[in-house]
């Protein structure tokens, strides 16, 4: 018996037992091995896109096409198997009190073995699947490999970047000049009732660029103004919000109770109080439906003030439809660019720093191109910017000429924009291209901010590491590409000239929806498309309520909420209970109150975000998520975080109205990857601080309730930040002085935000020469601190409010200032004179005198300020503004060269009660 068993283990068992122990140990090479037959994999499925794009047959493109996404659901197991096989190597075995710890610790080793070796066989399934997709494919549709294709110039900065078809300034737009003019006529004068003005015309004429222009030329005239995306599939409710946000925010208003559950009836009731007896002006840009005048008309309300509403539309019957209710008028983009036109908007994308000029050896070629685009400029702006990656000789160009033709000349059933927009698209390098892609994550017209984009492409593994710099870095290198490239624009800027928010237009999204569809990228789950489809599901966009909402599949990534979404408890639960490789969750702006414990299943979250949501608190289970980068729980009642959270070792950004010391003051440290910490509250023993000093990759430091004594530790503490780039402080009160000596030269610091107490100006502030924005706040300052700061050589942004200078006269010097764009003067109750001499704030932009009680009159030598474009003048004395009124005000004639004066019709008294200190606004 013992024989028959032990010959049996010989033949059966121990062979078996080799081949596991031989998988395990060559599990790292095998994983190494995939991860580089995953990038050629990815490879040949950009040929073989080309390959679908090129072909002329219908129905063999669509075969083409299914076996494309064949081959896609392949990688997408090899990455979730890499993904799988990186948190096995990264899991330990949990602590268990219960018993022996080496009990615990072997008990963990073999489940560690296991799952290697499940792991192990699985790589071996995916390689067999991915390796027959890949023959078949071959044998049905051959392909023949080509090499990379070179490209040109790369090295781009973000100045070059603001010729951009969103936030362009009038000079870099080209044929526009007689069309905005008749906006602007129509806009500002005319009838006193109520007018709706529209832009009709074909997508990638202009309509977006011109309107917007328009609406920015005139605005000012108006006492209040909203810009409101429409898109195909809108909700009233939705649009109500947006206007009221935009209403309130113009005023600095608080939104009403209750807002985001409001009924339309309330809505509209709120949005015609604002409106009511102000002369206003919308713009209401991609309107498609002409039910939309039925929808939104009853709010806006007509007080025979010359009140203006302006609309973009492709279709001619929407323009129209608003006759039956108000005076319309109506301007048609019909014309195309002339050539010349066209090779001058050509020439601004493909040359960078040109004014339209083109290199003459270009020229012919050039003009032959631009007259294949039909006048178009959206085409003609992403021909240019795929021109502007390329080597810039002649023949080079001809190619890529003769190529175009080709593109053109097939798939008749395709807009020449189409095929030029997806040309664009086929340009890119595959990391690119789901950089793009992601875009369609969100909704048409949607502004997302740059920094959350980039976190999600991180956390979606879109950015890899390059040497020397932090992923963030590569991420904004790709965005700027992207926007290069006239793919993606740049609907707002920073002081600086980043990009602070940016969307893509329409027709780049109706694109990119193309794409999603064909390469699986992600699905769509609104009121009018509740199902998932077939195959593999690997992200989800959710724009509708889901009490009933069942997520099905193994291998979604990502997960993004939208529009005021109601997310019940049921749903979320749902969600949070099955396993699925989740990276990215994203519960902005949705109605949930309740976070489950079980949210710590999601081993694989790196991207969570619940920020403005009505949730309360976290989940200890928090910890669990090793592989978090990003918490967001920014305009949420979260304030004492779990203790676990100090778990978190990967956590790079931890972003928060006010973060409790109580439970992270001893072992916030620990959490070494940290380079975003917002607002961490300092508890009164400065415990707090000396932890922050270990965490030595910090970029933006904020923290709040500091006292005067934590100043030795703090400095002791910033002084090992070699990479911090943003320090914000705000005291326990505002008596509390800041008293800050750093050894360390601060050589990064780009920001700057103290609000405190100042004995003097700190020397070490004139020193930073990075620095681009400083914020003082209750400084206290007796002495005028514009004599240290005038020389400081990149200040972009400089603003003093709320008692941080005692004195009665500020006094900027010939020559100081050189590079400051933009000044904010704020509630300074003892100031009553100001003055500019001739060659100060030489660059000066926009400047801001809000609340200064003693201040009568206008700045002395504002008339030198002579790039100033906006003055906004808020709640000044009496004389202060009627003597800058254009009939009459005697010191008109100082500020009439600037194009946009803001007053704001409230004004103050000199005895104007201080403003309360918890209610500064943190900027």
């Amino acid at each position: 018996m013992a024989e028959t068993a032990v010959s049996f283990a010989n033949q059966h068992v121990l062979p078996k037992l080799f081949e596991a122990m031989k998988m395990l140990r060559d599990l790292p090479k095998e994983v190494a091995d995939l991860t580089d037959e995953l990038d050629a994999f990815q490879d040949f499925i950009k040929d073989a896109d080309k390959l679908a794009e090129d072909e002329e047959d219908t129905s063999r493109r669509e075969r083409i096409k299914r076996r494309v996404m064949q081959l896609r659901e392949a990688t997408f197991l090899m990455e979730d198997v890499i993904d799988e096989y990186v948190i096995c190597e990264e899991k330990q075995p949990e602590d268990d009190p219960r018993c022996a710890a080496l009990l615990c610790e072997g008990v963990g080793y073999i489940k560690t073995l296991i799952l290697r070796l499940q792991i192990a066989y699985k790589i071996q399934d995916v390689k067999s699947l991915a390796h027959a997709e890949r023959d078949g494919f071959q044998n049905k549709f051959p392909l023949e490999r080509k090499p990379n294709r070179s490209r040109g110039n790369q090295n781009i900065t973000w100045h070059q970047l603001r010729m951009d078809p969103l936030s362009v300034k009038e000079d870099d737009v080209v044929g526009l000049d007689g069309p905005r003019h008749i906006l602007k006529n129509w806009l500002t004068n005319g009838r006193e009732e109520r007018t709706v003005v529209s832009v009709v015309g074909i997508p990638g004429v202009g309509k977006t660029t011109l309107a917007k222009q328009a609406f920015d030329k005139v605005h000012n005239d108006f006492e209040c103004h909203a810009l409101i995306t429409v898109s195909q599939s809108y909700k009233v409710e939705i649009l109500l919000q947006d206007m009221l946000k935009e209403l309130c925010g113009e005023k600095k208003e608080v939104l009403p109770q209750n807002f985001a559950a409001m009924d339309r009836r309330s809505l509209i009731k709120e949005v015609r109080k604002h409106l009511q007896n102000r002369r206003y002006v919308v713009l209401f840009d991609d309107v498609w439906n002409k039910k939309f005048w039925d929808d939104i008309e009853s709010a806006m309300i007509d007080d025979k003030n010359k009140s203006r509403i302006l609309i973009t539309t492709r279709y001619e019957n929407v323009a129209y439809f608003c006759k039956k209710s108000s005076f319309i008028e109506v301007h048609k983009l019909e014309e195309p660019l002339s050539e010349e036109e066209s090779l001058r908007l050509l020439c601004k994308k493909a040359f960078y720093g040109s004014n339209g000029g083109c290199p003459e050896e270009l020229k012919d070629i050039s003009l032959e191109i631009v007259r294949k685009c039909k006048g178009l400029p959206l085409a003609i702006v992403a021909i240019g910017g795929l021109l502007s990656q390329k080597v810039q000789t002649a023949a080079k160009w001809a190619k890529f000429s003769k190529n175009l033709s080709l593109k053109l000349e097939s798939n008749s059933e395709l807009s020449s924009i189409t095929k030029i927009l997806s040309l664009s698209y086929n340009d890119l390098p595959y990391n690119l291209r789901l950089c793009l892609l992601y875009f369609g994550m969100y909704p048409e017209d949607y502004e997302v901010k740059s920094g959350k984009l980039i976190r999600q492409w991180i956390a979606e593994g879109f950015i890899k590491q390059e040497r020397g710099k932090t992923l963030e870095e590569v991420a904004q290198k790709h965005l700027k590409e992207l926007i290069t490239r006239s793919l993606v624009q740049v609907s707002s800027f920073s002081i600086d000239g980043k990009a602070r928010g940016c969307r893509v237009h329409d027709s780049i999204h109706e694109m990119i929806s193309g794409k999603m569809k064909d390469t699986g990228f992600c699905q769509y789950m609104g009121e009018n498309n509740m199902s998932m489809s077939g195959g593999i599901i690997r992200r989800l966009t959710i724009e509708t309520d889901c009490d009933d909402l069942i997520v099905e599949g193994s291998h979604i990534r990502s997960i993004l909420f939208f529009s005021y979404v109601e997310c019940f408890e049921s749903c979320v639960g749902g969600i949070l209970a099955k396993y699925m490789p989740l990276k990215v969750l994203d519960f902005e702006e949705v109605m949930i109150d309740d976070v489950p414990e079980i949210l710590g299943n999601l081993i694989h979250l790196k991207y969570l975000s619940f920020r403005n949501s009505w949730i309360k608190s976290l989940p200890k289970s928090i910890g669990k998520l090793q592989n978090l980068e990003t918490l967001d729980v920014r305009e949420t009642e979260v304030y004492d975080m779990p203790e676990e959270i100090c778990n978190l070792r990967k956590l790079r950004h931890l972003m928060a109205d006010e973060i409790s010391s109580t439970s992270v003051k001893d072992t916030i440290g620990s959490m070494a990857s940290l380079q975003k910490i917002l607002f961490l509250e300092i508890d009164d023993d400065g415990v707090v601080i000396r932890e922050l000093g270990k965490l030595k990759q910090l970029r933006d430091m904020r923290i709040t309730n500091f006292k005067g004594e934590h100043s030795d530790t703090l400095c002791s503490s910033v002084n090992e930040m070699q990479f911090l780039k943003t320090l914000h402080i705000y005291v326990e009160d505002d008596d509390e002085v800041i008293d800050l000596h750093f050894k360390s030269s601060l050589n990064a610091l780009r920001k700057l935000y103290l609000c405190g107490t100042l004995k003097v100006l700190p020397n070490w502030i004139p020193q930073l020469q990075n620095l681009v924005k400083l914020s003082l706040v209750y400084s206290h300052l007796t002495n005028d601190p514009l004599e240290s700061i005038k020389d400081m050589p990149n200040l972009l942004f400089l603003s003093i409010k709320s008692h941080a200078y005692e004195g009665e006269a500020l006094h900027f010097q010939k020559g100081g200032f050189q590079t400051l764009k933009e000044l904010r003067l704020k509630c300074l109750q003892n100031l009553t004179s100001i003055c500019f001499d001739r060659g100060a704030l030489h660059s000066l932009e926009k400047l801001r005198l809000k609340e200064i009680p003693k201040l009568k009159r206008v700045p002395s030598g504002i008339q030198h300020l002579e790039k100033l474009e906006v003055l906004t003048v808020w709640k000044m004395p009496t004389e202060f503004e009627q003597s800058i009124v254009p009939n009459g005000g005697r010191e008109h004639w100082m500020i009439q060269h600037v194009p946009h004066v803001i007053l704001q019709n409230i004004t103050i008294s000199p005895e104007c009660a201080t403003e309360h200190f918890a209610n500064v606004v943190r900027e």
